[in-house]
């Protein structure tokens, strides 16, 4: 089984685990990130971290020409069945279930969540996949530093997936220091770059992190693809 990710820029990516495509925070229009559009991606399920607009992006025109399923929060959930999607599967902070491609946990996540209309949107979240080969991949979403990121960390990450952008996020110190809460195998880093205000020295955070903590970075391109061998 491989389980293959790729960055679509800003904070969108694409996993391939097992026979299922998932997509996480799906922003590809009006993403100058992004290589592709939003009629060329395939999902089988939809997470979405929080209701930002630059988070909950396409989501709904996604849904409903691939049938996908929407995973979210409960109030995003409700949000997107008002907007005409059929499938969605709510949960809250600290929920899991256990799902066709795996059990998804939402964690905590340190940000705002209101809606591209300015309707609640409920508590942000990051997601921890445990895949259906045992693998497990932690997703922050966009989130300030907090402590039980160590707690996190006791899972055993296979991967961390965090945001480095800084003014919005974590910035690269903040960063480092989540990555040595959270011990994974391999981290990579997202939410930076989109525009001049988050922009950040990849490269050079990834060194710093290699030798300050001891986890591999990866450093993707937009539109790269990675697998978790």
């Amino acid at each position: 089984m491989s389980n293959i990710l790729t960055w679509y820029g800003h904070a969108t990516l694409g996993l391939k685990t097992g026979d299922f495509s998932l997509l996480i925070d799906p922003f590809f229009s009006g993403n100058p990130a992004s290589p592709v559009r939003a009629d060329d991606v395939a999902a089988d399920f939809i997470l979405i971290t929080h209701g930002h607009g630059d988070h909950v992006g396409d989501s709904v025109a996604i849904a409903k020409r691939s049938r996908a399923t929407v995973i979210a929060n409960f109030e995003i959930c409700n949000w997107l069945s008002k907007q005409g999607v059929e499938k969605t599967h709510g949960q809250h902070l600290g929920g899991g279930f256990m799902h066709s491609f795996g059990y998804l946990k939402l964690t905590l996540a340190l940000h705002g969540s209101s809606m591209p209309d300015g309707s609640y949107g409920g508590n942000p979240a990051g997601f921890l996949l445990t895949t259906n080969d045992a693998r497990k991949i932690y997703f922050a979403g966009d989130t300030g530093l907090f402590g039980d990121m160590k707690l996190i960390g006791e899972e055993g990450l296979d991967l961390a997936v965090i945001p480095i952008g800084d003014n919005f996020t974590m910035g690269p110190d903040d960063a480092l220091r989540a990555v040595k809460f959270l011990t994974p195998k391999v981290v990579i880093p997202i939410h930076f770059g989109t525009w001049g205000l988050i922009e950040q020295n990849a490269a050079e955070w990834a060194a710093r992190v290699e030798e300050e903590a001891g986890a591999k970075v990866v450093v993707l391109q937009s539109g790269q693809t990675w697998t978790l061998a």
